[in-house]
């Protein structure tokens, strides 16, 4: 029922997903409720949604619920026919999104339909505008917040590429800017008006290389982000916390691909690198009879696609790796319909998104958005939660912790299995002492609560 409901709401989203929602408001639906037992349990609720009388369900119902089923479906009714609260009528919610379309791409879009389905399953009107920009230089970024500050917007959600980020940091004091495709730990900052949703990597590295065997072969992709990937694995490996340094022929062939050589001499932690481009679709050259690679473990820093290449030609040429692990890279539908069961037995994931709603995936995917699996569009519905929990004081939806103005991910470890993904190591959250709170600073939590 809930999805026929939602299906009525197409027409809405196709149209109203572009620039701005209307100004005109929705008309509010305020309900009165005359008689009812005072006793109604998660069954009696039930049997009101069962015997279609919606609105009795809903006046009971006019708080969050512990059945989470039955809160759904509240969540679902109560922004479709926009029940009207009296705790946030007067509090303004605006929102401004820069968009940098020949940058990010599809991102400009997904991205924007993840916000605006977050909203949309709010009790609260809004205005959601997109402010499109050519690049990221500084004309361009001074003239598109000139333009957000003077239509009066001061909560803005950007995914920018580093580059967009780091004027906004350097020349931003006023407007409250989150960042959903940057982690904190990429830009050096202290202003209080920035906020950071991307994953951490560094954290995910640090949960999979114990799980890692000598020698750790690391495929990686020969972009500047595949690059650094390859770096944070080495490092993170070889338990060193500066940049490794190769100095003699032993350890350069910890960092990069040499023929075999019987007679060098084992070492401790081995790291055998090899980069993948674009074209690369065979990789009998670097697996087929190569001893050096045999009972190792892999880890994977490459798109998908290729991913699921390497994954079947492990099988192929009779590697015996001991492991495969990856990243959020990894975390994709596409590996569990791109391999076969065998290849991916002993596959391990490090997973940030573990914590969803299912009123708001099921909303983004009648907008064919992906909030499940995708975690550049979960952290752009991380930053509008974060937001309208700012704006309206309404009580968020995903309860993760803004720290030193960097949302903190549980990191899980996943494994594909079948047609799913199974937990194998859940993430916990950070524990905060007594005193602090989830949007405090650093320095007031215990350093041993982090995962990893």
């Amino acid at each position: 029922m809930i999805k026929h409901f939602l299906l009525l709401l197409i027409p809405f989203f196709l149209t109203a997903g572009g620039i701005q929602v209307s100004t005109i408001p929705l008309p509010t639906t305020y309900i009165q409720l005359i008689d009812y037992d005072e006793d109604c349990d998660d069954d009696c609720l039930q049997a009101y949604l069962d015997d279609g009388q919606i609105f009795t369900f809903l006046a009971i119902a006019h708080d969050k619920l512990d059945n989470e089923a039955l809160d759904d479906a509240r969540m679902v009714y109560v922004g479709l026919f926009n029940i009207g609260s009296s705790y946030m009528v007067d509090r303004e919610l605006k929102i401004a999104m820069i968009l940098p379309y020949k940058l990010i791409g599809r991102y400009a879009y997904s991205t924007s339909n993840a916000v605006f389905a977050y909203l949309l399953t709010r009790n609260h009107p809004f205005v959601l505008k997109n402010f499109q920009i050519n690049d990221e230089g500084p004309d361009e970024m001074a003239r598109v917040l000139n333009e957000i500050r003077d239509e009066n917007f001061h909560y803005v959600i950007a995914p920018l590429t580093p580059e967009g980020a780091r004027f906004i940091v350097e020349n931003e004091e006023e407007l409250k800017v989150f960042f959903p495709t940057i982690n904190k730990n990429d830009l050096n900052t202290s202003a209080e008006n920035i906020s950071f949703g991307a994953i951490d990597y560094q954290t995910q590295i640090d949960r999979l290389t114990p799980r890692a065997s000598s020698p750790l072969v690391i495929m990686y992709d020969k972009s500047p982000k595949g690059k650094k990937l390859l770096q944070m694995t080495k490092e993170s490996y070889l338990g060193s916390d500066e940049p490794f340094q190769p100095t003699t022929r032993r350890e350069a062939s910890l960092t990069v691909d040499l023929p075999y050589d019987p007679e060098l001499e084992p070492t401790k932690k081995q790291v055998i690198a090899y980069g993948i481009d674009r074209k690369t679709s065979n990789l009998q050259y670097h697996f087929e009879n190569n001893k050096k690679i045999q009972f190792g473990s892999f880890f994977l820093n490459t798109p998908v696609i290729k991913s699921t290449m390497i994954l079947s030609q492990l099988s192929l040429y009779d590697t015996n790796a001991t492991n495969v692990l990856s990243t959020q890279i990894s975390y994709d539908p596409l590996i569990l319909s791109m391999t076969q069961t065998k290849d991916r037995n002993n596959f391990y994931i490090a997973n940030s998104i573990s914590v969803n709603n299912n009123t708001l995936v099921e909303t983004n995917s009648l907008l064919s958005n992906d909030i499940a699996y995708d975690w550049i569009n979960y952290a752009s519905t991380i930053g509008a939660d974060y937001f309208y929990h700012r704006i309206t004081n309404a009580e968020r939806t995903y309860p993760l912790p803004m720290i030193n103005n960097q949302v903190i991910y549980p990191v899980s470890i996943v494994k594909p299995s079948g047609a799913r993904f199974e937990v194998v190591e859940k993430g916990e959250l950070p524990q905060l002492d007594s005193n602090a709170t989830a949007e405090e600073p650093l320095e007031k939590l215990s350093p041993a609560s982090f995962p990893g």
